[in-house]
C-alpha cells in the first residue's frame, strides 16, 4: 500500500470507549481545522467488545483525514501504539488516550515545543482529575521510580499525551507494556526531551484500565528497561560478573575444604560441609556465565532480524482511500494522478 506523507499524525488507541470516540472526533476537528498542515486522525481499537468499531466506521466514511486499524484481540496499549506508528506517515506523532480526558486543545502547544528543537514533548498532568487512592498514588509511586532508575526526570510518565519526531522510532521497538517508557527509550537513543503542562479532565463515560496494581508491573518493567539500556547489547556481563564471583567464592571454599584435609585435625573431604558450598557456588557461577552466553546469542539474534510483530491487524479502514475508491468508480475505474505531498506548512 502506498501512503501520501502528512505532517502530524495523531494516534489515538482506544478500548471500549463507544460514548467518548464521537466527542473526542468532534473535538479534535475543531482544533485540526484551524491549524495550515497536513495531518492523519489514526484511532487503534485494540479489541473492543462495545460499539466503539461501529462508532469509528462512521466517522471514517466522512471524514477523509481518518484511519482506522482493527486488531483482532487486545493486545494491550503497547501494541495499539505500536500499530499506529507503523500505519502512521506524519513526520510529527502525537499519541493522546481516546477517554477525553486529554485535550486536543493542547496539540499545538506541544507542536510549538517540537518546533523549538525538542525531539520529545511529554505532557504534564499537573492538575490531574483522577481519583487520589487508586490513580494518583499509583502513578507518583511509578514516576518517582522511573525518574530514579532511567536518570530521565519527568513529572508524569503515564501522561499519554505527547509529541515525538518520527526518527525517535528508528531506535525503538515495543513489547510488553513499556510504552510508559518511551521517554526514557528516546533519551537512551539520544532524543531531547521536554515536558509541558497539559489539561486533563475527569473521566465521563466508562471505566479506566488502571489501578494501583499497575505500580507492581512497573517495577518488573523498570527491571526489564534498566537491563537493555545497561545490558542491552552485553548481556553477558550482567550475568557474567555474578558468576566470576561466584566461582571465585567456590575456589576459595574448595580452598578451605582442601586445607583442613591436610592440616590437623584432617577434616574428611566427604564430611566436610565447605565442600559443599564451593560445589554450590561454582554450579551457580558456571550457570550464570552459560546464561550469559546464551543471552548473547539471542541478544545478536535481536539485533540481526527483528523482523516479528508483535500485533495482529484485522483490517484497516481509511477515510482518504474510501473517498479515492468513490472517485474512480465514477471516472469508470480510471486512475487519477495524485501528486500532492502532504507535508506543506
Amino acid at each position: 500500500m502506498t501512503y501520501i506523507s502528512k505532517y502530524l499524525s495523531i494516534i489515538i488507541p482506544v478500548y471500549n470507549e463507544e460514548k467518548n470516540i464521537p466527542i473526542l472526533h468532534e473535538k479534535l476537528n475543531k482544533v485540526m481545522k484551524r491549524q495550515d498542515f497536513s495531518y492523519e486522525i489514526i484511532f487503534v481499537d485494540d479489541g473492543s467488545a462495545d460499539g466503539t468499531y461501529a462508532q469509528l466506521e462512521a466517522i471514517v466514511k466522512r471524514d477523509e483525514h481518518v484511519e482506522v486499524v482493527r486488531l483482532r484481540r487486545n493486545f494491550g496499549q503497547t501494541a495499539a501504539i505500536s500499530a499506529g506508528v507503523d500505519h502512521s506517515t506524519g513526520e510529527i506523532l502525537i499519541f493522546m488516550d481516546g477517554d477525553l480526558q486529554n485535550d486536543p486543545i493542547d496539540i499545538p502547544r506541544l507542536l510549538a515545543k517540537i518546533d523549538e528543537g525538542y525531539d520529545v514533548v511529554s505532557g504534564w498532568r499537573k492538575n490531574r482529575q483522577d481519583a487520589q487512592i487508586s490513580r494518583k498514588l499509583p502513578s507518583m509511586i511509578a514516576n518517582g521510580l522511573i525518574s530514579k532508575v532511567t536518570g530521565v526526570a519527568l513529572h508524569d510518565y503515564g501522561c499519554t499525551l505527547k509529541a515525538y519526531r518520527r526518527e525517535v522510532f528508528q531506535h525503538v521497538q515495543l513489547y510488553g507494556e513499556m510504552h510508559r517508557f518511551l521517554p526514557a527509550y528516546a533519551a537512551i537513543a539520544g532524543a531531547a526531551i521536554t515536558e509541558l503542562e497539559v489539561s486533563h479532565h475527569a473521566r465521563r463515560f466508562g471505566v479506566s484500565k488502571y489501578g494501583i496494581s499497575r505500580t507492581f508491573r512497573v517495577i518488573l518493567d523498570l527491571l526489564t528497561l534498566k537491563f537493555l539500556s545497561s545490558f542491552g547489547t552485553k548481556p553477558l556481563y550482567a550475568f557474567g560478573m555474578p558468576g566470576l564471583a561466584a566461582l571465585s567464592l567456590g575456589g576459595i571454599f574448595s580452598l578451605f575444604a582442601v586445607g583442613q584435609k591436610i592440616l590437623p585435625p584432617h577434616v574428611r573431604v566427604h564430611r566436610n560441609p565447605f565442600l559443599s558450598i564451593s560445589f554450590l557456588f561454582s554450579g551457580f557461577g558456571m550457570q550464570c556465565i552459560m546464561m550469559g552466553l546464551l543471552a548473547e546469542l539471542l541478544m545478536r539474534t535481536y539485533h540481526e532480524s527483528q523482523g516479528k510483530s508483535i500485533y495482529v491487524v484485522r483490517e484497516v479502514l481509511s477515510g482518504h482511500k474510501l473517498q479515492s475508491d468513490e472517485i474512480l468508480s465514477e471516472k469508470d475505474g480510471q486512475l487519477l494522478p495524485s501528486s500532492q505531498n502532504g507535508r506543506e506548512r
